[in-house]
């Protein structure tokens, strides 16, 4: 009777509770929800475009035909941008590749400026991978700044060194880059900072529109138009042309980057063909199947050389003078 009594009790209250849960649902994500609600954090609030980027203040184009936002100085808003990450502590990595001659005319430089312009006040990573570190230059870095040096093979070719990067750049970001940063940028190392290259660039896949190229219409840019190669993007088709010099994104969006062309090239490979802009052309590609999230405009990537005259006041990164006769020679 004792037992019968504990039996029917335990059953009343599993009813009592199944009645709760059928008038309250009260599952786990209205619970996290409900904490989120109580807590009243502000700080978690989710960053808008329109709350930062402002398209009307620029005569160029600004938005693409997918709604990703194109990047031109007087389109952002600074203080908004620092304010939130202010909030919101990250640490972004910049990757570049230093090889053969490469590493004495322009590795320096390279590092010198980014440590003063390149995400100013905030948490930075600089993965110099190289290929002789008896040459890896001493450099001081500014606070909030670190830098991590890898040896890399040597490749045989200049072009297999630009193609091969892409499987260097997706090794390191499975083996550490991934779980060290926020966001990660990849750049070639013949350019120089002159200009504050900030936050507003930030996104979960950043393309750069190539200097040479941004104003073409697509027909006339050079994509890779050999139909046999992984690259290649039929005449007609295609949205900007993007300049492999810079690109980036959340770490894990630019391992698939990374990993989609590489894959790329070496089906290539395979076949014995070579894409027109070797990395470049299978970058292109992949932007052409996965739309980037954000476009920078050609003042974070000017050709100061070769531009007719045309001017922007708001140079943020700029090529180095080319030596390609004499940089490129494998020693």
């Amino acid at each position: 009777m004792k037992y019968r009594r504990k039996i029917i009790l335990l059953l009343l209250l599993l009813l009592l509770l199944w009645i709760l849960h059928r008038q309250h649902r009260f599952s786990t994500k209205k619970l996290q929800g409900t904490y989120r609600c109580w807590s009243v954090d502000t700080q978690s609030k989710e960053l808008k475009l329109s709350d930062w980027f402002f398209p009307s203040k620029s005569m160029n184009l600004t938005n693409t035909s997918w709604s990703a936002p194109i990047v031109w100085e007087g389109t952002f808003d600074e203080e908004v941008l620092e304010k939130y990450y202010a909030k919101h502590k990250i640490t972004v990595g910049l990757t570049v590749f230093a090889v053969g001659r490469y590493i004495d005319h322009y590795l320096k430089k390279f590092i010198s400026s980014a440590d003063m312009f390149f995400m100013a006040g905030h948490k930075v990573i600089i993965y110099v991978l190289i290929d002789d570190l008896s040459r890896m230059p001493w450099i001081q870095l500014s606070r909030l700044r670190t830098i991590k040096v890898f040896e890399i093979k040597r490749e045989k070719r200049w072009q297999d060194i630009s193609m091969m990067r892409m499987k260097t750049i997706s090794e390191h970001v499975v083996n550490h880059i991934q779980y060290e940063v926020d966001f990660l940028f990849c750049m070639d190392v013949d350019q120089i900072f002159i200009g504050k290259y900030g936050l507003e660039t930030l996104g979960e896949s950043v393309a750069q529109l190539h200097a040479y190229w941004y104003k073409e219409d697509p027909k006339e840019v050079p994509y890779e138009r050999n139909e046999s190669s992984e690259a290649y993007i039929p005449i007609g088709m295609g949205d900007f042309y993007y300049h492999a010099a810079v690109f980036g994104g959340t770490p894990i969006q630019v391992l698939d980057i990374a990993r989609e062309c590489l894959k790329g090239i070496m089906n290539d490979k395979k076949n014995s063909i070579e894409a027109v802009w070797h990395d470049e052309s299978h970058l292109n590609k992949y932007f052409f199947l996965h739309k980037p999230t954000k476009l920078l405009s050609p003042e974070y990537c000017w050709d100061y050389g070769r531009m007719n005259g045309l001017y922007y006041p708001n140079i943020k990164l700029y090529w180095a003078v080319k030596d390609y006769k004499n940089l490129r020679v494998i020693t």
